[in-house]
Formats: structure tokens, sequence, C-alpha cells
């Protein structure tokens, strides 16, 4: 009986984002969606973004996640390093979706290893 209410007291666990690497990403491009939260200059920028990539600033994310939800796609979420991802998978998180992944090391790792771009 102890047990039962020790487990039934616990908070439920905090949904957290995934983080993924190049080549497992490069594996699911296409069955993703892939948000790059750089600003529009960045993504645009040489030496370019991921192959598929959707631009959505980080500060627009707030505003877009209707549109990331009607997706009904896994979302994987890049920037340069991994940092503003990581802000993004809170927004995310904290609004109900729950497949969310970081691509770790963001676009400079992709550009490291020699990855196609867009």
């Amino acid at each position: 009986m102890i047990g039962l209410l020790s487990r039934l007291r616990r908070r439920p666990r905090e949904a957290a984002a995934e983080w993924i690497d190049t080549e497992a990403l490069q594996q699911r491009l296409g069955d993703v969606l892939l948000i790059d939260v750089r600003g529009p200059d960045e993504f645009n920028s040489p030496p370019g973004h991921l192959p598929g990539a959707v631009n959505i600033p980080l500060p627009e994310l707030p505003g877009r996640v209707a549109y990331v939800m009607a997706c009904a796609k896994p979302v994987v979420l890049v920037c340069k390093t991994d940092r503003r991802s990581a802000k993004a998978a809170e927004t995310l998180l904290a609004a109900g979706l729950a497949d969310v992944a970081i691509l770790r090391g963001g676009t400079d790792l992709w550009h490291q290893q020699g990855l196609p771009l867009e």
C-alpha cells in the first residue's frame, strides 16, 4: 500500500527534448519537420541551411506553434550551435508537443562534416 501511494504522489515526468546527431538526422530528413530557428539573414546567407529546413526564427516561434502542431510530424530544431534550438524546444514542449529533438552541434557541426546544404 505504501508503494502504491508513493507512486501516485510522484509528479508526472516533464517532457524533455531528445538530442539527435547529424547522422541520425540525415536518415530522418523528409520524415520530420526540420525547423531552423536562426534569423532570416543567417538562414539565407552562405554557407546555407539544411535540406528541407523551414525558417521560423526563435522570437516568432510562440506565434507559430499552431502551424508546427498542424504539420503533425516529429520536430527537429536546428540553429548555429544548439543553444537557440534548446530554447525553442522548451517553447514547443510547454505548448504540448511531445516529439521534439535538437540537432546536437547545429549547423556549425553539419558544415564541419561537409554534409549537403540547400
